[in-house]
């Protein structure tokens, strides 16, 4: 049930009228609990076991750790609940590709091992419902949260649906307190939630998918025959369509919930106006790298030890966030990209100089490096990544060339979103969206449904997400 289909346009309009008509907070929020299970239902049935097994083990733990006093006792409910999480995602998400570097690995020793194909369906969303539901048991641990959540409230947090498959992931200092007082839709936060989902559908249906997206699935499926400048629009087509792509899914996430009265925070804070690596990671899938810092980065020592224990803590919690994104050393390799960047940068600053870059040539940099770096992230295995990486720097006139209307519309579209995250990149959108006069926000609303109805007849993309 994706946001961008008649399907969710039918489920959310019949929550937000049984979530107005139902009278106590109690039941809005078992309608709530309801409606997530039926939304993830809609993508594979049984895997809602996973969810419901997620949050129950999580909860009773939870529970256990703030009535114990002993500190041995409450690791060791904290490392079941590491475990039970941890061995969950392990199986449904590593498991075949653990089992193929196994195989692989016994063959280079000699050894023929061939075990019977172990076809696991990756269920959607368990990246993101598994570290938002350790985040509170870690939180619980560490003494962040004092008192438990009734488990109907804690389930509610683990599955509400504007945000389950694909973020923001949530954390339970946020979200729970919002849970204590009755909603109640108000005009003013339903007019801005529909607004935000109205540009975060523009952002999926016209930039992402009907502009930059079959550029890219065109280069990267077949790149050895096109010529460079296609290889470079391609290249920086997928800069635009990974943005536009997530930051569509989290405007439309933050914008239904918006309607429900419940307020996420922002994912993305225009993130290619960065002027450094840090810089982007504080305004890329902002939910995402805030987790891996709290409860990654600074577990590990963050930079509390020597210069040396610090990058490679750096190096460790990149790794670990590329393959996050998936089971393949191509995320491996993205991750450990931006480990290094991250540690350079912090060498870097250990030396000082007078020269430096203005700030548009430090966010032409980060923007031109994070772009390459996407190539990894986007290709299928090593070879295509060399393959783009000799078409981008080799110059070919002689192959396969673009349609220039779509060339121009693709680099005209990545022009102007750096434009327009330059001038937004000291903002937050939702903030300046309500400063903005009503025939402006009439206009760009009226626009950006007319563009998305128009570009919805062509092929339907899944947010690239969801595989996550």
């Amino acid at each position: 049930m994706q946001f961008n289909s008649l399907t969710f346009l039918t489920f959310f309009v019949i929550v937000l009228v049984l979530y107005q008509w139902l009278p106590t907070w109690n039941a809005q929020k078992r309608l709530l609990l309801v409606a997530s299970y039926i939304f993830y239902a809609a993508w594979n049935p049984p895997f809602v076991l996973l969810l419901l097994l997620s949050t129950l083990v999580d909860w009773h733990l939870a529970r256990h750790i703030l009535a114990s006093q002993i500190l041995s006792r409450r690791r060791i409910l904290l490392t079941l609940s590491l475990l039970c999480n941890l061995g969950i995602l392990g199986v449904f998400k590593y498991g075949n590709f653990l089992l193929d570097q196994f195989i692989s690995v016994a063959h280079l020793i000699g050894l023929s091992y061939q075990p019977p194909q172990w076809d696991i369906i990756l269920p959607v969303g368990i990246s993101f419902y598994t570290f938002q539901s350790l985040s509170y048991t870690l939180d619980v641990y560490r003494g962040n949260i004092r008192r438990s959540a009734s488990l109907l409230d804690f389930s509610v947090f683990i599955s509400f649906f504007p945000q389950l498959v694909a973020g923001p992931i949530v954390r339970a200092n946020h979200f729970l307190p919002q849970l204590e007082s009755p909603k109640r839709i108000e005009v003013s936060s339903l007019g801005l939630g529909l607004a935000l989902l109205i540009f975060g559908l523009f952002q999926k249906v016209v930039l992402a998918d009907a502009i930059f997206a079959p550029i890219v699935n065109l280069v990267y499926a077949q790149p050895k025959v096109f010529d460079t400048f296609s290889v470079w629009a391609a290249v920086l087509a997928f800069s635009g369509q990974i943005f536009y792509d997530f930051s569509g899914y989290s405007l439309c996430a933050i914008g239904v919930a918006l309607c429900l009265g419940f307020h996420i925070p922002d994912n993305f804070r225009s993130p290619y106006a960065a002027n450094s690596f840090s810089d982007f990671w504080r305004r890329w899938h902002i939910s995402l790298s805030s987790w891996l810092r709290d409860y990654l980065y600074i577990s590990l020592g963050g930079n509390r030890n020597s210069v040396f224990r610090t990058y490679c803590n750096l190096m460790i919690t990149m790794l670990i966030g590329g393959f996050w994104h998936g089971a393949s050393w191509m995320f491996v390799l993205w991750g450990g990209l931006h480990g290094a960047y991250l540690c350079f940068e912090k060498w870097g600053a250990r030396f000082q100089t007078r020269i430096r870059l203005p700030l548009l040539g430090q966010m032409f940099v980060v923007f031109l490096i994070t772009t390459l770096t996407w190539i990894p992230f986007r290709a299928s295995d090593l070879s295509s990544v060399m393959m783009i990486m000799e078409r981008l720097f080799v110059f070919t006139n002689d192959y396969q060339s673009l349609d220039e209307n779509e060339l121009f519309l693709c680099l005209a579209a990545i022009g102007g979103t750096l434009v327009w995250h330059y001038s937004q990149r000291d903002f937050v959108f939702e903030e300046r969206l309500i400063a903005w006069n009503w025939d402006r926000i009439a206009f760009m609303l009226g626009a950006s449904m007319i563009a998305s109805f128009l570009a919805s007849g062509g092929d339907e993309h899944a947010f690239i997400y969801f595989q996550f």
